[in-house]
């Protein structure tokens, strides 16, 4: 923002609130919604950092905080939270927690100078990793903090462990009785369009942690309002929970719709169509395929050296699945692209089927994918195996699907599984909702 803008901001911040948000029609017993002044006249989205910004970072000023984020945690100007703080000497940024995949990405220069520290060069603050290390913030960690910052971007599929992450936080914050305030993002896969199932009793796990639709709809301000109001927490604790909501942003909007910077979420170098993708296309690390780990296209193929892909296009056109194409091609995994883990088929020379993006306001990538995976079952039942351990079922929430692969069904009735839960998860969802 210019400082035009940042004098009108500041002006409609003392003088008139006006959130415009659906939600203030329910009141809620754990948890407050920051009032947000109306932005409309600006026309641009701004995140819950943006606006937390140009409140001049009022709530966070003499208070030693910790931090639950990740490198996706910038503003409109791609600025980090982290940088921004540092400008502001009243904030005591007195620890880092880290979630999967570590603070930073693997080729961001900071990861490369923090080396084994492990504390942040920026405000040397140790860097506390909640996910590999420990299950919850320690408690040398809890008693020393007035409050704990939460702000990163979510996938908009229930598959990364980040939320998961953040209940163990919560927990923690209800124990140590600690404020938790949330930065909200937009969702990057829209807001208006719920699919997949939702998780079963004996299902659960960090990939399908909460009571979520494999894509859920929502931002992750709303997901925080949901557990929390919710006690979807072991034994229901609740916390005192602040969220600073998203400014313009409406439920019918993709995320290159914002003209907000980009920040993966998952350590790959992916677009928003291939995060589209992800949405099924995470499913088949559940399988003994080869989702594009390797090459520059991950999430866009499925491959495997044994796979016949002509009958396969032929049987997979034969649905006319809706906004997405499909071409046969060849390649050749290579390196470590993926967390420094290997990828499946290394060095081998795979077959594989590219699906195309032609719309994706038609595009289903959850029919799509299963309908791929049930069909390569039938068409390799020699080759293709599902991972020991059950873990699609885990991923998918259910043993539904690979019932439903065992009993030979055709790939037309999938999408019958989990519409009741759609249906219920959208009427459920209603009061959680903060935009319309």
């Amino acid at each position: 923002m210019n400082n035009f803008v940042n004098i009108v901001f500041l002006c409609i911040i003392s003088s008139n609130f006006a959130s415009g948000q659906s939600s203030l029609k329910y009141s809620y017993d754990y948890s407050t919604i920051v009032p947000v002044p109306d932005l409309s006249f600006l026309n641009k989205v701004y995140t819950g950092l943006d606006i937390l910004e140009q409140m001049d970072f009022s709530s966070l000023k003499d208070k030693n905080i910790a931090i639950l984020t990740n490198s996706t945690a910038v503003n409109r100007n791609s600025e980090h939270l982290l940088d921004i703080l540092k400008r502001n000497s009243s904030i005591n940024v007195s620890y880092l927690l880290a979630m999967e995949h570590g603070l930073w990405n693997t080729d961001d220069k900071r990861a490369k100078m923090m080396g084994r520290d492990n504390v942040d060069p920026v405000h040397n603050a140790p860097i506390i990793d909640i996910f590999n290390k420990y299950v919850y913030p320690p408690h040398w960690v809890m008693d020393k903090i007035d409050l704990v910052l939460v702000d990163f971007q979510i996938t908009g599929s229930r598959y990364p462990t980040y939320l998961a992450t953040m209940s163990k936080l919560f927990e923690s914050a209800s124990e140590f009785d600690v404020p938790v305030l949330v930065l909200d993002r937009p969702n990057p896969l829209r807001g208006d369009i719920i699919d997949g199932p939702i998780p079963r009793t004996g299902y659960q796990s960090y990939e399908a942690y909460h009571l979520l639709p494999i894509r859920h709809g929502l931002t992750l301000g709303e997901v925080s309002l949901m557990i929390n109001e919710m006690g979807w927490t072991k034994d229901s604790k609740r916390i005192k929970l602040s969220i600073i909501p998203v400014a313009n942003w409406s439920r019918d909007m993709w995320y290159d719709e914002t003209d907000l910077p980009w920040k993966t979420p998952i350590p790959l170098k992916i677009n928003h169509k291939s995060l589209l993708l992800y949405c099924g296309m995470d499913l088949l690390r559940g399988t003994n395929l080869n989702m594009g780990f390797g090459t520059d296209m991950p999430y866009s193929i499925i491959g495997a050296p044994w796979l016949e892909t002509s009958f396969l296009l032929e049987k997979i056109n034969e649905l006319s699945l809706p906004g997405v194409a499909f071409k046969a091609l060849k390649y050749r995994p290579l390196g470590t692209i993926y967390q420094n883990r290997v990828p499946r088929y290394d060095g081998q020379s795979c077959s594989g089927i590219q699906l195309i993006l032609k719309d994706r306001n038609l595009f289903n990538p959850l029919l799509t994918v299963t309908s791929l995976m049930l069909l390569i079952e039938q068409l390799h039942p020699r080759h293709f195996r599902w991972e020991d351990g059950n873990y699609v079922d885990k991923l998918f929430g259910s043993n539904e699907l690979t019932l439903f692969a065992a009993q030979k069904k055709s790939p037309i009735d999938l999408a019958a599984i989990w519409a009741m839960d759609v249906y219920k998860f959208s009427e459920f969802r209603k009061p959680f909702l903060l935009y319309k």
